[in-house]
């Protein structure tokens, strides 16, 4: 069962391994329809249809189907740490050039693999309406800096806080255009976005 934060979006958290599996079964319908119809087209019905589930399934667990999108984000980075960690524990912790390459990559993996990816990442399509703690890049500097600092063996403190989310911010907009025409990134901007990581992090992790 994937790890619920104290701020899902979820109305019930499920306790049984069968209401477990039916949640996961939501989450990829509702992945898929993303890549198929858009965010706008998106429907809690279309989505119960899709996961062969009582519509009632799908509102015992989200109010509307922006809590549904935003449930996914959150399973989302979930998967995205857990498959840092898993590139990490195979890297020794001398040289930190490699790590920020297997955040990197495993963000490329996810993009070019997942479905619904393109539109709800780690976030929805919308201005978060919670203010700058539920950002999904701050979420996603937040989750970094604990793993690049436990691997790194650095303390966590405010410049280090402060450079993954110049990172995360600079890196997000850079993959965008990356894949804004081409379905598998651009790698001449992937290689650059690359690049752009190695120097402004060398000022701080150097």
């Amino acid at each position: 069962m994937d790890h619920v934060p104290p701020d899902h979006p979820l109305r019930r958290a499920p306790i049984q391994q069968r209401s477990a599996d039916r949640l996961a079964r939501i989450l990829d319908a509702c992945a898929e329809l993303l890549d198929e119809t858009g965010y706008e087209h998106l429907s809690t019905r279309a989505v119960a249809r899709r996961a062969g589930v009582p519509i009632g399934s799908v509102y015992r667990f989200f109010g509307n189907k922006r809590a549904m999108a935003i449930a996914l984000a959150h399973r989302n980075l979930d998967r995205y740490a857990e498959g840092i960690a898993d590139r990490l524990a195979e890297l020794p912790a001398g040289d930190w050039r490699p790590v920020v390459d297997a955040v990197l990559d495993e963000y490329l993996a996810m993009k070019r693999t997942v479905p619904g990816f393109a539109l709800v990442d780690f976030g929805v399509p919308a201005p978060p309406a919670e203010g700058p703690a539920s950002d999904p890049n701050n979420l996603v500097a937040g989750r970094l800096t604990d793993l690049l600092g436990a691997h790194l063996g650095l303390t966590r403190d405010a410049a280090l806080e402060r450079a993954v989310l110049v990172a995360v911010e600079a890196t997000d907009a850079l993959i965008q255009l990356a894949f804004r025409n081409d379905p598998s990134g651009d790698p001449d901007i992937v290689a650059e976005t690359r690049a752009m990581m190695h120097a402004y992090l060398a000022r701080v992790l150097d």
